[in-house]
């Protein structure tokens, strides 16, 4: 039989407090959302279809390209979503999943298939090992047996004719469903559970994606602070800006300013060190003022605001990633742009380039990742 997936990538995942749509935030090198759409490029897989929302169609569909999936727009809800994924499917089988959950498996993938082939669904699910309870007005109310308890995952599969009415029913009813399950449920029947994983986590917190990692020692006057950040390519220019340097590439990279990425994780760097909030906080993407906004002169803003609270920079650091453009011959001039927005000789300021040597993301010329590390000083006069 022919096997459809669909993943779903329409939400914004305002839980984590990005500034953009979670799934594109940065993770182990590549957009989340990239770890995700890789699983899925298996031999038990024929055709998948990818729900994004208007707003990050671009990208998303440029994350789709190298494994041919079909984009298609979501909706409002999850459901609408869902219901405009199954429209596109062509498969007997249909497996639906969560964007947000990267670590998702070849084997659980097969198993929840092999689920569906026997039972005509499959709900990956893992036993509940914490005792539930049920509140009431703050007060436990009830404490269910948790032998009977089972965490729903996805993927979660069905027979495609099963489930595209169901969803086409409760469309027609106006209901709206967080769950795959339910929606088979309230239409179809009950559906089987198959074996998930507890590794199969959801993100749904920032920190579940530990983008930067501060570090103060007090004792010392020092802080550390690390930064990352991430775009693809797809934007309609002939060149990349980087550390304020303008390379001549075949297109330019996706982002609401001029897309510096190393700046952009530099900046971060020197946030986090000072213990502040991430540049999405003080420059937001649905802020006009920022649109193609120079990252250079946003990094001095952020100079600025770490002085105002008793931090200067003594040293920083920054790594680009991408199989292209070549970036050797810039360099020194990227060196040089940071060093004087920093007010640093250019010998405390590292700026190195390598590719990913193929893998991933970024070796597959999708896009460039930056990271970078920011040792700040506290001011004399700041100092305890």
């Amino acid at each position: 039989m022919k096997i459809s997936a669909i993943i779903c990538a329409a939400g914004r995942g305002e839980r984590a407090g990005f500034d953009k749509n979670k799934l594109l935030a940065p993770l182990l090198g590549s957009p989340a959302l990239f770890h995700t759409l890789e699983k899925f490029d298996l031999p038990a897989i024929d055709e998948v279809v990818v729900a994004s929302s208007p707003a990050d169609i671009d990208e998303v569909r440029a994350l789709c390209a190298p494994f041919n999936y079909i984009v298609t727009t979501g909706g409002a809800t999850r459901t609408e979503s869902v219901y405009n994924a199954l429209k596109e499917c062509t498969g007997d089988i249909v497996l639906i999943h969560d964007g947000a959950r990267p670590y998702v498996t070849k084997e659980t993938i097969e198993g929840c298939i092999s689920c569906v082939e026997r039972s005509r669904s499959g709900i990956c699910a893992v036993p509940v090992t914490d005792t539930v309870a049920v509140s009431d007005g703050g007060k436990i109310a009830d404490v269910p047996d948790r032998g009977k308890l089972f965490a729903l995952q996805t993927p979660q599969g069905f027979f495609t004719e099963d489930i595209r009415a169901a969803y086409e029913r409760a469309i027609g009813d106006g209901r709206a469903y967080t769950d795959d399950s339910a929606v088979y449920r309230a239409y179809i029947g009950q559906p089987t559970l198959c074996e998930g994983s507890r590794d199969n986590i959801k993100l749904t917190y920032k920190s579940d994606f530990v983008k930067t990692y501060p570090a103060v020692n007090a004792a010392a006057g020092q802080a550390i602070g690390i930064g990352t950040d991430i775009h693809a390519f797809g934007k309609e220019q002939d060149y990349v800006t980087l550390c304020g340097v303008k390379v001549p590439h075949i297109c330019g990279l996706i982002a609401h300013s001029d897309g510096d990425v190393p700046v952009h994780a530099l900046m971060d760097a020197l946030l986090s060190a000072a213990g502040l909030k991430d540049i999405g906080h003080y420059f937001p993407d649905t802020d006009p003022a920022y649109s193609g906004a120079d990252s250079l002169k946003l990094l001095a803003e952020v100079v600025s605001l770490i002085g105002a609270h008793g931090f200067k920079p003594l040293n920083v650091a920054v790594t680009i990633r991408a199989e292209k453009p070549r970036l050797a011959p810039h360099i020194c001039a990227m060196q040089h742009n940071l060093a004087e927005v920093l007010s640093l000789p250019e010998s405390s300021v590292g700026v190195s380039a390598g590719t990913a040597e193929k893998l991933g993301f970024i070796g597959r010329g999708l896009g460039i990742e930056a990271d970078a590390v920011a040792l700040l000083e506290r001011k004399p006069e700041a100092k305890q």
